[in-house]
């Protein structure tokens, strides 16, 4: 359920609300809106009717709303503005923004990823996104180069002035990604990997969760859940293709899933049109459908010399096939209002 404060609560009395709810024996995640103050109350289903009752006995309180969906924290029922998420002083999901990730799939060395960052950076990405921890179908394929790729990350941020996105594929690896990343992603293979999604809730630092190639979007919203259950409401969605009977790309693209989180969450959503098509072509076309159907950014692979990449090569952008799209991505977003940054 969701404990709405009549406007102008002080903050003595958000307090009193949320030492009750923790009394009744309930979490209590207190939002802070433009006019008003809600809180989420979230636990056992049982005792509901009486904590309601006690609630709205509060003077502070100006009414209790169940919430009927089972991700109650990512529910717009929880928080009807749009959450924005912070990763650097240029780069804020959410809100109308409008924001590209780009990088490589694999960080193969140094100069590779800086040489990308600064072409990436040139063209208006806000963020770099890099593989250092690699999740491979085979175990004999290239595993990503671990510690030493996120330094060469930091050494990139240090060159364009880039924040970094890069997968955790480990609670045993937080400690470390979390030493050099700006934004944390879960990846499609990990969206259930719900000791992972405590511990990134608990990091506090932003994430981004990528939905699972066969999740619903209620097991999505779920997963992001978790985080947010955990006290960390930075958390971005990102539709990455899901898996269906149709096999001239790698996945499907889900844009109708970006609508519909839209509508379900207050949590920005985003879309990987390259790990979704599988093939370079076709990521112009799908970049620019998802940033017609609402995506509030992209993230999007690119390579200084995609044939040769050690991963993914397939579905890479060389750096002018990048830039292309950039403009792109402008003009549909200056139609729509939403200005990429």
């Amino acid at each position: 359920m969701v404990v709405v404060l009549k406007q102008g609560s002080s903050p003595e009395a958000v307090a009193e609300v949320a030492r009750t709810i923790r009394e009744l024996g309930f979490s209590a995640h207190v939002s802070e809106g433009l006019e008003r103050t809600v809180v989420g109350v979230v636990g056992s289903a049982s005792g509901r009717d009486e904590v309601m009752q006690a609630l709205l006995a509060l003077e502070a309180v100006e009414r209790v709303v169940p919430v009927t969906s089972p991700y109650k924290l990512a529910s717009r029922a929880h928080r009807t503005h749009g959450t924005k998420v912070r990763i650097s002083a240029d780069c804020e999901f959410g809100e109308g923004a409008f924001h590209v990730i780009a990088g490589p799939c694999s960080v193969e060395s140094e100069e590779q990823i800086v040489q990308t960052a600064l072409a990436v950076r040139a063209e208006g990405a806000s963020a770099l996104r890099g593989g250092a921890y690699k999740p491979r179908t085979s175990p004999y394929s290239f595993q990503g180069l671990q510690e030493e790729g996120l330094r060469h990350l930091a050494a990139a941020r240090e060159a364009s002035g880039l924040p970094i996105v890069t997968e955790l594929l480990d609670p045993r690896h937080l400690d470390t990604v979390d030493r050099y990343a700006d934004m944390f992603q879960i990846g499609a293979r990990n969206m259930q990997n719900f000791e992972l999604l405590k511990e990134v809730g608990r990091s506090r630092k932003p994430v981004l969760l990528k939905r699972g190639m066969s999740a619903t979007i209620e097991e999505w919203l779920m997963a992001a859940e978790y985080v947010l259950s955990e006290g960390n409401d930075q958390v971005v969605l990102c539709e990455r293709g899901i898996r269906t009977f149709e096999p001239a790309t790698r996945s499907t693209l889900d844009l109708s899933a970006v609508a519909m989180a839209k509508q379900l969450s207050h949590l920005p959503v985003i879309a990987d049109p390259s790990q979704a098509a599988g093939r370079a072509a076709l990521v112009a076309p799908l970049s620019r459908a998802a940033c017609a159907v609402g995506a509030e950014g992209l993230i999007i692979e690119v390579h200084p010399d995609p044939p040769h990449a050690r991963s993914d090569a397939a579905q890479q952008l060389r750096f002018d096939q990048f830039a292309d799209l950039m403009r792109d991505l402008q003009h549909i977003a200056q139609t729509l209002h939403r200005m990429p940054r």
